[in-house]
C-alpha cells in the first residue's frame, strides 16, 4: 500500500487518520468520482451542483476568467463538495493562468533566457501567490519538457530551452516558488515531449531517444524533481519505445503504448526506478493521443490500471464514468488499484492541508486576496523579467541603436498578431511606443494588400522607408501540426525580400526559430512573450537605452549555417 507519510506526502498521523477514514467512508461510486479531475465547462450553478452531487470528481479546472469571478466559482465548488476538491490551472507564464486579469510574468523560455534561477523562483512564487488568491490549489506546471526539436509545435516557448541541466535547475526553482505559495505542483509532460515534430493533442507521439539518452536528459530532470519532493506527475500521450522494449522483453510494435497507457513505464520506470511517489494524473484525455491509442471504453480504465492516479479531463463526462465503473466490473480495473489511486488523491488533499482549511473555512481566500492580482511587486519582477530576457541573436549589419533622426520612417510587418489571437494583441501597442519616440509608423495592411504594391520598385520603397521592422507574434498553440511563417498568399506580398535594399530587423516574441524563414536577415531579436511589459524592453533596447541581457535558450539558427550571417 501507499506510504503517506514518506516523500512527498509527508503526512502526519492525524492526516493520514483522515485519508484513512475519509476513505473507509466512501462507496464505489464516490471512489471513482475522485479518480476524475473534469473541466468546467460551465459556470452556472444549478449544473455545478448537480456534477458535485451525482459525480462528486475529486478535482476540476476551468479556464481563466476575472478574477473575482472565478473566485466566486471555487467557493460554491468547495461549498458544494463534501471532500475538498483539487482545483488546478495551468500556471506556466504566470496568475494570468487562473486570472485573466493576474499577472503575465513571462513564458517559461523567456525566464531561461535570464539564464537566472531567481526568477524562475519568482514566476512560480507569482503563479503560485495570484492561483492561491482565486482559490486554485493544484499548478499544472513546471513544463519539463526539453525542447531537442525546433520543430515541435507545442513546446517551443513553454519549455526551460533545450539544455536538460538549465531545465532542471530552473524547474526547480519554479517548483519552490509555487509550494511557497501553498499549492502542489504538476511537473509535466512525463516521458517528455521535444522530440517529436508531431503534437500529442494530435497523434500519439514519439520519444524516440534512446535508454542512454533518455536517462541523461529526461531521466535526469525528472530525477531531480522527485528528489526536491514534486508531489504530481503529469503524464504524456507519448510512447518512449527503447524503454517499454527493455522493461518488456518481446513487445510487439502494435503493443507499445502512449506512457498513460503503459503500466512499464508508470509502475517500472516511474516508481520503482525513479522512486516516484506522489500522484500521476494524465494529460487531458480529449487529446487524439489518447484516443487513438485504444478503444475509449478500455482506455478510461486501463490508465488507472496502469498505473495513473487521476484521468483529466473528459470527452463525455457521465458516459466516461460509466467507463470507469464497467471496467471495475469486468476486471481491467481492480479495486485494490483504485484504493491505491485515491489514497494518493487525499493525501495530496491533506499534504495541502485542505481538510483542515475546509474546516477553517479557508479553502477559498477572501475578497481581500484578489489584490494579489497584478500587484505592484508581481509587475516589477515581470519587467525585471523582461530586461534580462531579450536576447540580440545577431546583429551583423551593425543597425543597432536606431534613431529617430537617422531611422525615422519605418515601414511595420505584424506578422501572427489577428483577431482571435491567444493573447492580447501587441503590435498597435508596438507600433504606439515608436511613434511616441517620434519615429513616423506605417503598419502594411495584411486585410488589404495592394497588389500594385508588389510591382513598386527598390526606389520607390527607399523614397518613403528608412527601415523596415518585423514583429512576429506567431505563438505555439495545441492542436497546430506547425509553427512556421505564412506570407500572404498574394504573391508572399510580405516577405522581406528587400533586405539587401534597406535596413531590416526582425523581432520575434512568441518564437524563437524564425530564422529558419528569414535566414537572411541580419539583425534577429527573440523576446520569447507577447506582451506590453516585454515589448517596453524591446524598445529600450532597440533605442540603446538599455543592454541586450538575454542568453538563447535554444539554438535560434535551427541548424541553418547561412542564417548566422
Amino acid at each position: 500500500m501507499v506510504n503517506i507519510a514518506a516523500k512527498p506526502f509527508y503526512l502526519q498521523d492525524e492526516d493520514i487518520l483522515w485519508v484513512q477514514e475519509t476513505l473507509a467512508a466512501m462507496d464505489v461510486r464516490e471512489k471513482i468520482g475522485q479518480l476524475f479531475c473534469t473541466i468546467g465547462m460551465t459556470e452556472d450553478r444549478q449544473h455545478l451542483q448537480a456534477l458535485i452531487q451525482n459525480m462528486k470528481p475529486g478535482g476540476i479546472m476551468f479556464r481563466p476568467g476575472p478574477g473575482g469571478h472565478i473566485q466566486e466559482v471555487h467557493h460554491f465548488l468547495q461549498a458544494s463538495s463534501k471532500v475538498p476538491m483539487l482545483i488546478a490551472a495551468n500556471l506556466e507564464a504566470g496568475g494570468n493562468g487562473s486570472a485573466s486579469d493576474g499577472t503575465y510574468f513571462g513564458k517559461q523560455m523567456q525566464v531561461a533566457a535570464t539564464d537566472n534561477d531567481d526568477m524562475a523562483y519568482k514566476l512560480g512564487f507569482v503563479a503560485g501567490r495570484e492561483g492561491r488568491a482565486v482559490g486554485c490549489n493544484w499548478s499544472f506546471a513546471p513544463v519539463v519538457d526539453i525542447d531537442l526539436n525546433f520543430r515541435n509545435p507545442i513546446t517551443n516557448v513553454r519549455t526551460f530551452g533545450s539544455d536538460a541541466k538549465r531545465v532542471a535547475r530552473m524547474a526547480k526553482e519554479y517548483t519552490r516558488g509555487v509550494r511557497e505559495s501553498g499549492l502542489a505542483v504538476s511537473v509535466k509532460h512525463f516521458p517528455g515531449d521535444g522530440v517529436d515534430e508531431r503534437d500529442q493533442h494530435l497523434v500519439t507521439s514519439v520519444n524516440s531517444l534512446s535508454v542512454d539518452e533518455w536517462d541523461n536528459t529526461f531521466g535526469m530532470v525528472f530525477q531531480e524533481l522527485i528528489e526536491a519532493g514534486a508531489q504530481t506527475m503529469m503524464v504524456g500521450h507519448i510512447m518512449l519505445p527503447a524503454y517499454s522494449r527493455l522493461l518488456v522483453p518481446g513487445i510487439e510494435e502494435n503493443e507499445l503504448m502512449p506512457a498513460t497507457l503503459a503500466p512499464e513505464l508508470l509502475q517500472i520506470l516511474l516508481r520503482q526506478q525513479l522512486g516516484f511517489n506522489g500522484l500521476i494524473v494524465t494529460d487531458a484525455s480529449l487529446m487524439a493521443g489518447f484516443m487513438m491509442a485504444e478503444k475509449r471504453e478500455i482506455a478510461v480504465p486501463r490508465s488507472i490500471a496502469s498505473g495513473c492516479d487521476m484521468f483529466l479531463f473528459n470527452k463525455n463526462i457521465n458516459e466516461d464514468f460509466a467507463f470507469m465503473m464497467k471496467g471495475l466490473e469486468n476486471g481491467i480495473l481492480t479495486m485494490e488499484r483504485v484504493d491505491e489511486a485515491v489514497t494518493r488523491i487525499l493525501a495530496l488533499k491533506a499534504s495541502l492541508g485542505l481538510h483542515k482549511q475546509q474546516q477553517e473555512g479557508t479553502l477559498v481566500p477572501g475578497p481581500e486576496q484578489l489584490a494579489n492580482l497584478q500587484s505592484e511587486e508581481h509587475v516589477s519582477w515581470s519587467k525585471e523579467c523582461a530586461d534580462q530576457s531579450v536576447t540580440l541573436v545577431k546583429d551583423t549589419q551593425k543597425l543597432l541603436p536606431i534613431a529617430s533622426d537617422t531611422h525615422k520612417r519605418i515601414l511595420l510587418y505584424v506578422l501572427g498578431d489577428s483577431e482571435g489571437h491567444r493573447s492580447k494583441p501587441i503590435g498597435h501597442y508596438f507600433a504606439a511606443r515608436l511613434e511616441a519616440e517620434s519615429f513616423v509608423v506605417t503598419i502594411f495592411d495584411h486585410k488589404n494588400v495592394d497588389f500594385s504594391a508588389v510591382f513598386k520598385g527598390v526606389n520607390e520603397l527607399r523614397e518613403h522607408y528608412d527601415l523596415v521592422i518585423y514583429l512576429a507574434n506567431i505563438e505555439t498553440a495545441s492542436n497546430q501540426t506547425t509553427v512556421r511563417i505564412n506570407w500572404e498568399p498574394m504573391m508572399a506580398a510580405n516577405v522581406p525580400w528587400f533586405i539587401q535594399e534597406l535596413p531590416t530587423v526582425f523581432i520575434s516574441v512568441a518564437n524563437p526559430y524564425h530564422l529558419l524563414d528569414v535566414p537572411r536577415v541580419r539583425t534577429f531579436i527573440n523576446a520569447y512573450t507577447g506582451s506590453e511589459v516585454v515589448i517596453d524592453a524591446v524598445v529600450d533596447k532597440l533605442l540603446g537605452r538599455s543592454d541586450f541581457k538575454g542568453v538563447s535558450p535554444v539554438d535560434p539558427y535551427c541548424g541553418c549555417w547561412e542564417a548566422k550571417l
